[in-house]
């Protein structure tokens, strides 16, 4: 009993004693978060233990700090560490259940370009019981006014501090040699950033985020066209020919590109309660008139939408950290869709967009992509009932941008971004048309509703086309961006989906996401095919008979006979018609079976693949970090000069209502079409 006695006042009124309460509570606390609020699928014995200790050497090497600190003022910086290493650990606490990631240096350094409206999308995220990791700084607060805990004002000596210093750096290396141990190229491989976490710790992950941000501007600095020469010898051995049949089937059509806001593909075909959740998207799917892609996967990482749009218009990938768009979409230069089409084949080039434009930097990037309009949320009449989450509800959306699109001179590339569909999946009652799901997981409810309500949308906007005749002038492109229900609902996700269970496998099955090309007359139907958002514009270029041999492009022709069929996901995970891998395991893509103990020759091939996907990316990520493109040209190709173009609304709107004979506009004798767009939106109800 004296024992404990003793124990407890020196934990209270000796300095290291309350140093080992501040840091013991910090430790456990950060590790019950690990197991409750991250799915960082720690397996085994070593990996456990690493995930138990790794919050400790960090912690002690930055709260050590305050030890160096004489008397009262030693306390408080303690404190003050620990409170900020608290706040860290809240932010991404919120950051991971939204996108299943960790907070960057990049996603902070844009912040800017994504916080329109996320006060909403935070108030939906927070849980009660994310407050308690600051539970533990206010105990220790009331503890020190009570004076339960005394102030010890005698300094440490300084060899005692440096040997605090000195163990937490043993403890790192110690920490880093363990996990290199079990994880073979750990910092140098890996493409998923749970796995540092898992392994090293939330603050080393930190640390070496802001190393490798450090090292991409480096590597701008230091980038010359040998690189480019690695990229394109790559390319030259990885092409494939396109399907000669589908060449030029779309030559000189409009084309037309729907962007389905978190939209998976098991939406398609399915019901709740007996009704079809999105009839028009079925009807579309399944039409003799639309190529329809079963096996169609988004690919995207922390830059989720931004980095769809990233593949889509260049067919590049998105980067490991933080959004390309946002960091790379000012300055670095780009042979994106938009120009291709415009020098190649003299197409108009436009985007809407019913939020702000300088959400994930798209004012600017949009610039560097060749875009001539760009028609955000400061074009259109916005009032409080038709803003919902991240910009206008897709029904308000489509009738006002009419007055837009019939004003573009033909033939035009167009991209219409609709939002309702983003979480928290929120949608008021009179636009409420079918049930919410009973999983009983709020996150995941409400889903059905929203995908739902843009089938709508889409449906309505489809009913003008037909009305005006643009149907038969377009090409059709619906695409899904990412996955609308992360992979931190596998309970709820197995209830959707009417199964047992629900495995990380099937969460890699459940990235798949729709891809559509409509158009009157093609030879459609369902495909088989395994590919990507990396895939779309090279497939879209065949379709509309453009040349696309020389351009710096990782995807490749879905209809191709000769398509290799590897998915990469952004992590380094993969998916093929045989293989699967996810995270350190690989599977039988056919069978859902992890592959245990693969023969000598078995596991040979899957690491072939693994390896071809780590090039894939790697090289991909050079072309961006390292402004590759700038080295580029091809004779075809003139730079795109950003500062030709105007967002601005008065001098836009000034050239695009000047009468030109190939708009919808001008062919309908100079009158709008306005009033063949029907909606049932509530809000528009006179």
């Amino acid at each position: 009993m004296t024992r404990i006695k003793s124990f407890l006042q020196w934990l209270t009124q000796d300095k290291l004693g309350f140093f080992v309460i501040v840091l013991m509570a910090f430790w456990l606390k950060t590790y019950i978060a690990y197991l409750t609020k991250f799915n960082l699928g720690s397996v085994g014995a070593m990996q456990n233990f690493l995930l138990f200790i790794n919050p400790l050497p960090a912690a002690i090497l930055l709260m050590g700090i305050g030890l160096f600190f004489k008397g009262r003022k030693s306390y408080w910086i303690i404190l003050l560490i620990d409170l900020l290493l608290t706040f860290w650990l809240f932010a991404n606490i919120l950051y991971y259940r939204e996108f299943s990631n960790f907070l960057s240096v990049s996603i902070i350094k844009t912040s800017g370009s994504t916080a329109d409206n996320l006060g909403k999308s935070i108030i939906g995220i927070i849980h009660p019981s994310d407050f308690l990791v600051f539970l533990d700084f206010i105990i220790i607060i009331g503890l020190i006014f009570s004076k339960v805990i005394r102030y010890d004002l005698r300094p440490l000596k300084l060899k005692f501090n440096l040997l605090v210093e000195g163990l937490a750096a043993i403890l790192i290396g110690l920490n880093l040699l363990m996990a290199q141990k079990d994880r073979s190229g750990l910092l140098t491989r890996t493409f998923d950033n749970s796995y540092i976490v898992k392994y090293l710790g939330m603050n080393e992950y930190a640390i070496y985020d802001g190393f490798k941000t450090a090292q991409t501007s480096e590597q701008m600095a230091k980038a010359n066209v040998s690189d480019l020469q690695s990229v394109k010898k790559y390319l030259k051995s990885n092409s494939v020919k396109p399907n000669a049949t589908y060449t030029g089937v779309a030559k000189g059509k409009n084309v037309l590109i729907i962007h389905l806001e978190s939209f998976q593909q098991f939406l398609i075909d399915y019901k709740w309660k007996g009704k079809a959740v999105t009839p028009n998207l079925n009807k579309l799917y399944h039409s003799k008139n639309s190529l329809s892609f079963a096996n169609f996967y988004n690919q995207v990482g922390q830059g989720k939408t931004s980095d769809a749009e990233m593949m889509l218009e260049n067919s590049l990938y998105g980067l490991q950290s933080g959004s390309a768009m946002s960091s790379y979409g000012t300055s670095n230069t780009f042979e994106s869709a938009p120009a291709i089409l415009k020098q190649k084949a003299n197409y108009t080039t436009a985007v809407m967009h019913g939020g702000a434009g300088s959400f994930w930097n798209r004012n600017n990037a949009y610039k560097q992509f060749g875009y001539q309009y760009f028609m955000p949320l400061s074009y259109y009449d916005n009032k409080p009932k038709y803003y919902i989450g991240y910009g206008l509800k897709d029904k308000i959306f489509f009738s006002q941008s009419i007055k837009y699109i019939e004003r573009l001179p033909q033939p035009f590339y167009l991209k219409l971004l609709t939002v309702t569909n983003h979480y928290p999946y929120e949608i008021d009652k009179k636009n409420q048309k079918i049930e919410r799901t009973d999983t009983g997981d709020e996150t995941v409810d409400g889903y059905v509703q929203t995908a739902h309500y843009l089938d709508q949308a889409v449906g309505e906007l489809l009913s003008w086309m037909k009305k005006t005749g643009l149907d038969q002038k377009t090409i059709l492109v619906l695409y899904g961006d990412h996955y609308g229900i992360s992979g931190n609902h596998h309970q709820a996700s197995a209830e959707l989906l009417k199964q047992a269970d629900f495995t990380n496998f099937d969460n890699l099955k459940f990235q798949r996401v729709p891809l559509i090309f409509n158009m009157r007359g093609l030879n459609g139907g369902i495909k088989k095919t395994y590919g990507g958002e990396i895939d779309v514009l090279p497939t879209l270029l065949n379709l509309l008979g453009i040349n696309n041999q020389d351009t710096i492009q990782f995807g490749h022709d879905l209809l191709s006979s000769a398509a290799p069929q590897i998915v990469a996901q952004r992590n380094g995970d993969f998916i093929t018609p045989k293989y699967a891998k996810v995270g350190g395991n690989y599977y039988n893509t056919k069978t859902g079976l992890e592959i245990e103990h693969p023969d000598k020759k078995l596991k040979a091939e899957l690491v072939g693949l693994s390896n071809k996907v780590t090039t894939q990316l790697s090289l991909s990520d050079r072309v961006i970090t390292g402004n590759l493109l700038r080295f580029y040209k091809p004779k075809w190709f003139k730079k795109v000069a950003p500062h030709k173009y105007d967002y601005n609304e008065k001098k836009s709107l000034k050239d695009l209502f000047s009468q030109n004979k190939t708009s919808m506009w001008y062919q309908n004798h100079q009158k709008s079409t306005q009033s063949k767009f029907k909606t049932d939106a509530p809000e528009l109800e006179k």
